[in-house]
């Protein structure tokens, strides 16, 4: 692919933020309207690399400069949001003015909004910055089960989704997730897709830490789309080689007790099916719920899907599951765009019924491209089902 449309893009968006922001912030200042021209000359240059710097330069400068592009990216999606949103209140102004004159003073208002936008969008930034490097917080959440036995009250279920170990999330980051859910002390742990954006050669040493997650059952995992963008098969033999349960379309069962001395056994269906889209990249990966559940005892008494995009979830009640679990999401990540999720996926986040069927969908543990969350705040999951 040729990097010149990325550039063009980046240049132009830059150049539509100039075009509406510099003459009034330079009506206030001549230097702080050079000074924003300066800056997204700048941004414009250094966001594409963030994509590309891994490509086209060699180690050393490469993850500097993915580093600045994504930086770059999260500020300059902020700034023009905020600029357009802008225009949008400066129209309104001006309405407003034509009808009842000198009830507000356009142009006090043209000089203050001008200053306010990247003030405004660098704090944004700067905020989602933290948010998206700390560690995930752990969000806890009750599942209800219609005729749940004691076996499985209580019984507790972590679930991590959509890191992407790749060009600023490292084995360092990953510790610290596999610490805090090892503190959790869960019964087994759900890797909802969406791991890794980068190959196996890239990145395998760095997911390493996933062979340290502990809990009663062990880790399973199924693929996200990024896992196809980046070499799935190789990752699928990656991570079974660090002893994580990958589902492909089928079905595990686990005996569940509360402790050695007990008798009472629960038997619980794990099932997991490949991302939504991996049909498009290996046709033999095409997700399929039902050959999932394909062969389950009826005897079974609770039994759990892992699919990483929520629109499995259709495919997944007439299957005759009892909760999903998915991520995908990233519950937009950051400000505005989860309000866009909802034209791509049923759920955004959080727990949902779907007729019989229970669907969480996990707002991530990392996150994808800038450093950023916003409105959006990463998660570790512990899921704990209860009795309806």
């Amino acid at each position: 692919m040729s990097v010149f449309p990325l550039f063009l893009i980046s240049l132009l968006l830059h150049g539509l933020v100039g075009w509406l922001l510099a003459p009034d912030l330079a009506a206030v200042s001549p230097l702080l309207g050079a000074a924003l021209w300066v800056w997204l000359l700048l941004s414009a240059g250094l966001l594409p690399m963030g994509f590309l710097a891994q490509r086209l330069l060699t180690p050393a400068l490469s993850g500097l400069l993915t580093w600045l592009g994504l930086l770059c990216m999260g500020l300059g999606s902020s700034l023009l949001v905020l600029t357009v949103l802008r225009e949008v209140v400066l129209l309104v102004a001006l309405a407003v003015d034509w009808f009842w004159h000198s009830v507000i003073s356009v142009a006090a208002f043209r000089a203050d909004s001008a200053l306010m936008v990247p003030v405004l969008a660098l704090l944004v930034t700067l905020w989602g910055f933290w948010n998206a490097r700390r560690t995930a917080v752990v969000v806890r959440v009750d599942v209800p089960i219609a005729n749940l036995p004691d076996a499985l009250q209580g019984f507790h279920l972590a679930q991590i989704s959509d890191i992407h170990v790749g060009p600023t999330i490292k084995s360092a980051y990953l510790k610290r997730i596999v610490k805090k859910v090892n503190s959790l002390g869960a019964d087994m742990v759900a890797i909802t897709g969406d791991l890794v954006d980068g190959r196996v050669a890239e990145l395998g040493e760095q997911v390493r830490p996933l062979a340290e997650l502990t809990s009663t059952h062990g880790s399973f995992f199924v693929t996200g789309n990024h896992e196809y963008y980046s070499g799935a098969h190789g990752w699928i033999d990656w991570l079974r080689g660090l002893g994580i349960r990958v589902l492909m379309n089928e079905h595990v069962l686990i005996h569940h007790h509360h402790d050695a001395q007990d008798p009472e056994q629960a038997m619980v269906v794990v099932a997991g099916v490949t991302d939504f889209s991996a049909h498009h990249f290996d046709e033999t990966h095409r997700s399929d719920p039902q050959a999932a559940m394909a062969g389950a005892p009826a005897q079974a008494v609770f039994k759990l899907l892992l699919a990483h995009q929520p629109r499995s979830a259709a495919a997944a009640q007439q299957a005759g599951f009892d909760l999903q679990l998915s991520g995908h999401t990233h519950g937009g990540q950051f400000w505005p765009w989860n309000h866009f999720v909802k034209f791509q996926q049923p759920f955004t986040a959080g727990l949902h019924k779907l007729q019989s069927l229970w669907v969480y969908t996990s707002r991530g543990t990392g996150y994808w491209g800038p450093p950023k969350r916003f409105g959006a705040p990463s998660e570790i999951t512990l899921l704990r089902l209860v009795r309806a």
